[in-house]
């Protein structure tokens, strides 16, 4: 055992670094995301309005984490959720310059290779706006909801800091992680006055990468000017 983590007795040693291993993880990584876990229980339950700052101390420190959800669907199928998406009048429709000068705004400022201005809807996601895809028809403007790596965003309601997909214990089966979509994924939730998250601005890589802390903020920084767009003086206030 690492002298990071206390003994737990031979057991519960033996099991922790079975777990650490199937999980891809040292022990000191495995136990760390632990209790980064519970950090942001704890803090989601006394302080809501500081799990993002958590979140990117978190990620500065080198833990980054994306939160567990217990039913992904429910938060994706509220109906307030939903008519609050289909109120902005946004899906199928076709790009626009002010939200494209957003995701190549997200794209350039964090070095990376793609971007996107995501709406989730029941079944699918839609792309209002990307930067760095290969988009060349309709069809290439939306994806069916289980390749959704941003409905997980919209479901935490806060920001997703993923460095390495392929090791993470919640994605690395995930379908865009598995053919090599997405790698490296960082997403802002699109929040309206009411609470309900309709999409993202994320901006995701083809292999590995650290997310600072500028990094969120400077995502957060253009996520809010997306939803000014999309939401105006129903826009949910800046925490």
């Amino acid at each position: 055992m690492s002298s990071f983590v206390p003994p737990f007795g031979e057991w519960l040693d033996r099991a922790l670094e079975k777990r650490a291993r199937e999980a891809g993880e040292d022990v000191e990584t495995y136990v760390a995301r632990a209790v980064a876990l519970q950090m942001l229980a704890d803090q989601r339950h006394s302080d809501s309005g500081a799990v993002e700052e958590l979140i990117a101390h978190l990620a500065e420190a080198g833990i980054v984490i994306a939160l567990p959800m217990a039913d992904v669907s429910a938060v994706i199928n509220d109906p307030d959720r939903l008519r609050a998406l289909h109120a902005t009048g946004l899906l199928d429709t076709p790009p626009e310059p002010i939200y494209d000068r957003i995701t190549r705004a997200a794209a350039d400022a964090l070095d990376a290779p793609h971007a996107a201005m995501s709406l989730v809807d029941v079944d699918r996601q839609f792309f209002k706006s990307t930067a760095g895809m290969k988009v060349q028809s309709d069809a290439d403007r939306q994806t069916p909801l289980a390749r959704s790596v941003c409905q997980y965003t919209v479901a935490n309601g806060t920001a997703l800091v993923v460095e390495d997909a392929r090791i993470d214990p919640m994605f690395k089966s995930h379908p865009a992680v598995l053919d090599g979509t997405v790698v490296a994924y960082l997403g802002i939730p699109l929040i309206d006055g009411a609470g309900n998250a309709v999409g993202t601005l994320c901006v995701y890589d083809t292999k590995p990468r650290i997310w600072s802390s500028g990094h969120v903020q400077v995502l957060s920084d253009l996520a809010e000017i997306a939803a000014d767009r999309v939401f105006g003086a129903d826009k949910a206030p800046r925490r």
